[in-house]
């Protein structure tokens, strides 16, 4: 009996293997099986009872074990309406993209969908690219779209005012990439000259990729996307764009630095140009720039107004306590706000503060920046 039960657990092992798409040799056990055949016809019927007892327990506890791992390892409260972009690269395994189908919520019962793809003798016929699914598809649909290779042109857009984080979670949460290995990459990411690698600078091409909408053709991928949008920032900083920061003795860097926070400070275009104006007045005369928005880019979640507190933390990004720009960037600006910096509105206004709407309030001196701050909030 020992002996038996051993080999049904062998076969048990094997099996499993074998849904989850390895490579098995199930023959190798038939002796085993064999000799169990004989023992069963020694069996008399109350053998037979029990153990039909014990294999319906098994079988019912292997049930709801499946089923409930299965529902774990998939998202919860997707949307049955949207769209989830799977990209299935060159190389991967039938058991690859059947875990992504998993992880992305396409499919929750992952040795369901091994089933129809081992019945239709598939593993090895899908192919590469880009393919749009809605959560929970049958696996008949997903099964039939990876091996007519129905891929998709994948469109994704990210706002003026996105950061690096920001941008990572947008990209994944569409499906498109590992938004760690995402993070990962931009820390060095720097394909050009003035885009620093320094210390101080969480990711190197924060603020260099550059908000717009996107529509990839080929497999997307973390490198392909990062450049991508470096490339996009750079065309769009054409040569009289480029001319006229030289003009201000401004890097490139600076002038992204300055527009990122334009763009965070900014909610109305009319506002854009004049809160430049007040960055450049200030650094001018050696004041700190005291923008809040360095303030929220430390901050592990985004604050409706930042305390007394806040302006002290300790970091070259606090332009509370530092004089200058921060080591750069903290956001992707639009060419709205790049432009806002390189013609900035003629004021002598030196304070700014936005009310509950967004629209900012503008003064000369600190006594009457005090006064509208009152008023405004």
């Amino acid at each position: 009996m020992g002996d038996l039960l051993s080999k049904i657990g062998e076969f048990k092992d094997k099996l499993g293997k074998w849904l989850n798409g390895e490579e098995v040799d199930l023959g190798n056990i038939h002796d085993g099986m064999k000799k169990g055949s004989e023992f069963f016809h020694s069996l008399t019927w109350k053998h037979w009872v029990a153990i039909g007892g014990f294999c319906v327990l098994v079988g019912v506890l292997a049930a709801v074990l499946t089923f409930k791992t299965a529902d774990e390892a998939a998202p919860k409260d997707l949307d049955p309406n949207q769209t989830i972009f799977l990209s299935v690269k060159k190389g991967m395994s039938a058991g690859d993209i059947t875990e992504e189908l998993l992880k992305h919520g396409i499919i929750n019962n992952k040795k369901a969908f091994w089933l129809q793809v081992k019945k239709g003798d598939v593993a090895d016929k899908f192919k590469s690219g880009t393919y749009a699914f809605k959560p929970n598809t049958p696996p008949e649909e997903i099964i039939a779209k990876l091996v007519a290779g129905d891929t998709t042109e994948v469109k994704f857009t990210i706002p003026e005012g996105f950061g690096v984080k920001e941008i990572a979670k947008r990209l994944s949460d569409e499906g498109l990439v590992d938004e760690q290995e995402f993070l990962d990459k931009a820390k060095n990411f720097a394909p050009y000259s003035y885009i620093k690698r320094d210390k101080d600078i969480r990711y190197a091409c924060e603020g260099f990729l550059f908000p717009d909408t996107y529509v990839l053709h080929d497999d997307p991928s973390v490198d392909g996307i990062l450049k991508m949008m470096a490339e996009d920032l750079d065309t769009r900083l054409t040569s009289k764009l480029r001319q006229r920061a030289e003009e201000m003795h401004l890097s490139i860097h600076e002038l992204i630095t300055l527009a990122s926070l334009v763009e965070k400070e900014a909610m109305y275009e009319e506002d854009r140009p004049i809160i430049a104006q007040v960055f450049f007045k200030r650094l001018k005369l050696g004041m700190p720039i005291q923008s809040d928005t360095t303030i929220q880019y430390l901050l592990d979640a985004p604050k409706e107004d930042v305390s007394i507190k806040d302006t002290k933390i300790d970091s070259p990004y606090n332009t509370y306590q530092i004089k200058g720009l921060p080591p750069g960037p903290i956001a992707s600006p639009g060419m709205a706000a790049i432009k806002a910096v390189l013609y900035p509105a003629d004021t002598d206004y030196l304070y700014f503060v936005a009310d509950r709407q967004g629209h900012n309030h503008y003064s000369k001196t600190y006594a009457e920046h005090q006064q509208i701050v009152e008023q405004v909030r």
